[in-house]
């Protein structure tokens, strides 16, 4: 993850198109500036474009609104590795909370997938739908926490798909007492990509455990306490900050 110094207490927003020396924001973005925040000419915000955050000031609010570029603004380089999360489809208040809080504590990929013990029964004509509220939500959360890059959410997926995953791989055991998370933290000093699988509320089954084993997840225990699926994520990038912070 990026993260930029420039405008801290400002609204950031992210473009995907530039004109000249102005960004053009999506109707969501625009709405946001002129009706929740009621922002006015010469306010600034900054915009994030290609991975860079840009100050940028307004003018033209009430009528056709212009974003005009005044400097490029300095990125500071984190130290975290790329963390890829997946995790199994969750109640819809449990999903936003995972998305929004890991997106905060530095993830960079969500995937998505269906374990036979998960709670949400998804049809496929639901999954594009799905993907999009997702999308939305860690663009805000993004935004929020001043990011310079928004998490990738992949296709929603079945366990057999993960197998052309590259990194370290770990997957979250009710089962395994021997090999804990702390332990396995300590051998991670140089890595640079960590794959964290999570299980649904009723954990994964035995079968699908031995699969990511055979794809060559390493089970792990996170301890004595029994966490709420909801937490688990949020634990496992917590220490993740707090292992590779500088």
């Amino acid at each position: 993850m990026l993260i930029y110094r420039c405008g801290d207490n400002m609204q950031r927003y992210f473009s995907k198109e530039k004109k000249n020396n102005e960004f053009i924001l999506g109707n969501d973005d625009i709405y946001h500036i002129k009706t929740v925040m009621r922002m006015k000419d010469n306010d600034n915000i900054v915009v994030v474009y290609e991975n860079k955050p840009y100050l940028c000031c307004l003018s033209n609010v009430k009528e056709n609104i212009k974003i005009n570029i005044v400097k490029e603004c300095e990125i500071e380089q984190d130290s975290l590795p790329d963390v890829t999360l997946i995790i199994p489809i969750l109640k819809e208040q449990k999903m936003d909370l995972i998305l929004q809080k890991c997106c905060e504590l530095g993830v960079n990929r969500i995937i998505p997938i269906i374990t036979n013990r998960s709670i949400i029964k998804l049809k496929e004509s639901d999954y594009a739908k799905k993907i999009t509220r997702w999308n939305r939500i860690v663009k805000e959360a993004s935004e929020q926490s001043h990011r310079v890059t928004i998490p990738v959410i992949d296709n929603i997926m079945h366990i057999e798909s993960l197998d052309k995953i590259e990194g370290t791989k770990i997957v979250c055991s009710t089962k395994e007492k021997a090999k804990n998370i702390k332990n396995i933290m300590k051998k991670l000093t140089n890595c640079d990509k960590i794959n964290l699988v999570i299980g649904p509320e009723g954990g994964l089954d035995l079968k699908e455990e031995e699969k990511l084993n055979s794809l060559g997840f390493v089970s792990v225990t996170l301890g004595t306490r029994i966490m709420r699926v909801e937490t688990v994520p949020i634990f496992l990038l917590s220490i993740i900050n707090y292992e590779f912070m500088e």
